[in-house]
Order: C-alpha cells, then structure tokens, then sequence
C-alpha cells in the first residue's frame, strides 16, 4: 500500500518528487529507489516501473560483421551491471539484446571474404558471445536476430503506410518524419540541426531529406524476403522497435545503447514504435538510457577511423574481468580514455582484492554488511561504478587488517558486494595463476611449477639450501613469485 501511495504522489508531480519535509520524503521513498538518467527528461528519474511484478528492458546488440571492439562491449558490460540490479529488486526481468544479422555492412564483409552472409553472420555472432562472456555478462532473456523477424518488421511497417505515416516509393517503403510532431524528442534538436550533424542519405525518391528507409529491394545476390512492396529487406531502424513490440510489448520499461545510437537510431524507433499504434495513446519506453564514447585520445573509438582494440585481442594479454574492471572505472555517461595503462591499473586493482580474498573460498553465501548496502546504494544511483568500487577497495582494506572469523565475514562480504558488479567470482588462486595468451606461451605450464616447488621443498627438507634458492630464482626469471607461509608456498605470475 504504501509502494502504491508513493507512484501514486510520484505520477502526480509529473515524475519528480513533491515539495515535503525531507522526513516525509525519506517514507515515501522504498526500499528499492532507482535512480536512471533518462536521456528523453535530460534528468536523473526515479524509475517507476509499468508492472512491478516484471521489468522489461531492451539493448541495442551488435551488427555480427566482424569482431567487436572494446567500445562495442561497454553497453554489454554496463547495462549487465543495471540488469544484475533489477533482478535484485524485482521479482521478474525480462532483458531482451537483438542480433542484426541482416545489413549491408554484413553483405559487403561476406563478399570480400568469399563466404555466404548466414556464415559470415552466424560466424561472429558466435565470437561475440564467446568474447563476452570473457568480460563475465550474464545472457539475455532473449536474443531475437532480425532475420527471425521479417514477419513482425512487416506488419509494423503496414501499420506505418496505413496510419499515413510511411510511404512507397520506387520499391522502397519510406518513414515520413513530417507525420510525426515529437520527431526529435530524444535527441532534443530540430530535424535540419540532426541532419546537420549525421550522414543522412539524400535521394530522389524521398520527399524530404529526413526521411529514412523502412524497407528496399534486394536483387538476386543479397538477402530478400518477399513483401508486398516486391523482394527486399528492412531498413536498420525498423528492426529494434518490430522485434520490441513483438517480444516485449507495446511500451517498455527501459531501452540502453551507446551515446551514438541516440540520433538516427532511437530516434527513428521513437518515431516507428508510437507512430504504428493509434498515436499519442502508447509510448514506446519510459526511461532511454545512453553511455557515452570510449576514446583514444580523446577521439571516440571506431572501425571507421581504425584508432580501436577489439576485444579478442585485448583477451590476449588480459583476463576478461580486467576488462570489466576498467570498463567500470569511469561512470557509464562519461567518456572513457582507453590505453594500455587502463588495463595495467584495473589489473593492479584486481590483484589487491584478489589478494585480500586469497585465503577464503569462492561463495554464494548471502551476509548482511553495512558496505554490501553501500554498493548498492552507488549502484540505485544512476549506475556510480566508480563509487561503488571503491568500497570494494575498503572493503579489502578491512580484510587486511583482520583476522579469524571476521576476516572470514569480510571476505564473504567483499565477495558478494563484487558479485553486484559482475566481478570477483574466480578462485583467487587461479586467478593469480593466469597467463597472456597461454595457447601460445613458451613458459613453464602449471605443473612444470608446481613439480619444481615439490623439488624445492625436498631440497629444503634434505638442508640443500643451494638447490632451493636455485629453483627460486629460475622460477624468478621465468616470472614466477613464491610466497612461503605455514601453510606452505604458493606461487604467483608476475
């Protein structure tokens, strides 16, 4: 009841909370509060959900052409971590990534690579699921791929030309964004300042500049669906609003991308997915969420200017949860400057609390601790990553300076309060085991050590003190850093 009181005062004062003694706010606010920006109000929200019982929430997913690069993987990475945070809070979230499968980007890379576009497609896809669960990201609810859902684009699409706000033209179906009077609501421009600033395609057929393709003709060498506008193929922007309204209903909770998809991607699915119902009485989504460019100095990452690492080769040389860990270091909506220090320091950091864990266990044991709730806390703020691992870092600090069955509780505490942003789930000791590129690694294996540490402690037992300060330092050079201890000697790759 008092959950209902509060959306109830909540909607009333058009989303923001009303003018009240802060000890009356401090009750209406439960336990669960949200905060999310909210690209569409320019504000930092408190998010009401359509149905508290089941969350929906959409990303925007790759196009399968090639492999992803570090700034691909930010809005996967990031936008788990706001999953991980409604599935806490709510009985049921629904978290839906699409697949484009079909692109002319796809058809251009299968032709220069000789092979069919559902191999190269298909191919890639695979490898981006593979790399990213590298970077430790729980999997969607659903993955629909466009191809899977030409019927749904199609019917949007009638529903467009029907309502009068699509049109034919030379075997293209177009979008007539005049038909729309809140056309630019997200990007909060006019269309003449949008188009100023994009590469908007101008071509006869069109009767205005702004106007984007719904659906185009496929010729016998590219991929085609029949239609009742000829063989063909949807345009990108149809895609995520036909397989939205397909999967998770007229109007969502939350949709997520990168800072780039704001203007023309979402815009124009603002405009398809209001605009193919009787306009005004639904909304497409409530809360538009946006992280911002990860650059190399202070240029935004991107295939097209080739300043970018992929993620397949950054795993080479670092473990997936570094990536992670930097990845989360800036807070989602900042631009993120990417280097090879970037990694170095996230590793650093990891090995301090993988250090701090060393002794303890993985768990799954749920305890209550006063920096659990602090996490959480930076996290219902708009995603604070930045915030919230630095308690992870206090928390470290406690545990070294702790003992007994405290040290035991803050371990268990540090671990949780890292399962919150997807980090800290490895075996500590495995964790400082691990080496670059280990397919390919010309250096001693794990049990080359390990039989070398068995020598040493027999020539330690035999008084062969020379022996044993020799495998020190050969293990030294490859490396490899021994700690001895009453509980006997582990090792370490540097």
């Amino acid at each position: 009841m008092l959950y209902l009181l509060w959306v109830w005062l909540l909607l009333r004062s058009g989303g923001h909370t009303i003018n009240q003694p802060p000890y009356f706010t401090e009750r209406l606010q439960p336990p669960m509060t949200i905060k999310l920006h909210n690209t569409l109000t320019q504000q930092k929200d408190v998010f009401v959900p359509i149905n508290p019982d089941h969350i929906t929430m959409y990303v925007c997913g790759p196009t399968v052409y090639n492999f992803v690069h570090i700034g691909n993987a930010r809005p996967v990475v990031i936008f788990d971590v706001l999953y991980r945070l409604l599935s806490r809070h709510f009985p049921k979230v629904t978290y839906a990534r699409n697949i484009t499968d079909v692109d002319d980007k796809i058809n251009k890379a299968a032709a220069e690579n000789n092979e069919s576009i559902k191999q190269l497609s298909s191919r890639f896809a695979d490898a981006f699921h593979e790399d990213m669960a590298q970077l430790h990201t729980l999997t969607p609810d659903l993955e629909p791929r466009a191809t899977d859902n030409i019927d749904a684009m199609i019917e949007t699409i009638q529903a467009l030309i029907e309502k009068g706000h699509a049109y034919e033209a030379e075997e293209h179906v177009l979008f007539q964004v005049s038909t729309d009077p809140n056309y630019g609501q997200l990007s909060n421009r006019n269309l003449d300042d949008m188009i100023a600033g994009k590469r908007v395609e101008v071509e006869p057929y069109k009767r205005a500049p702004g106007d984007f393709v719904l659906w185009k003709p496929s010729t016998d060498d590219l991929p085609g669906w029949d239609s009742p506008w000829g063989r063909g193929r949807p345009g990108w922007h149809i895609e995520c609003s036909a397989m939205i309204n397909k999967h998770l209903g007229k109007t969502i909770d939350i949709h997520c991308g990168g800072q780039d998809l704001i203007f023309p991607h979402h815009e124009n699915e603002i405009a398809q997915g209001t605009c193919c119902h009787d306009q005004g009485s639904e909304k497409f989504v409530n809360y538009w969420m946006h992280n911002g460019y990860i650059t190399m100095d202070g240029e935004k990452m991107a295939k097209s200017v080739g300043n970018f690492f992929t993620v397949r080769e950054l795993l080479e040389k670092f473990p997936g949860e570094v990536l992670r860990f930097a990845l989360l270091t800036a807070h989602y909506r900042s631009p993120l400057d990417w280097s090879e220090d970037t990694l170095i320091q996230a590793k650093a950091s990891l090995d301090r609390l993988y250090g701090a864990l060393r002794n303890a266990p993985p768990s799954t044991t749920d305890i209550s601790h006063p920096k659990i709730d602090q996490v959480e806390v930076h996290l219902k703020d708009d995603l604070a990553t930045p915030q919230a691992l630095s308690v992870l870092h206090a928390l470290a600090g406690d545990i070294n300076k702790s003992d007994g069955e405290e040290k035991a509780q803050l371990q268990l505490a540090l671990r949780q309060a890292g399962d919150h942003l997807g980090l800290l789930s490895s075996n500590s000791d495995d964790w400082f085991k691990w080496q670059a590129d280990s397919s390919n690694n010309e250096g001693l294996s794990d049990g080359d050590i390990d039989a070398l540490i068995e020598e040493r402690l027999q020539a330690r037992t035999d008084k062969n003190f020379a022996r044993s300060d020799e495998i020190r330092d050969e293990l030294k050079e490859q490396g490899i850093i021994l700690e001895d201890s009453k509980d006997g000697t582990r090792w370490t790759r540097g």
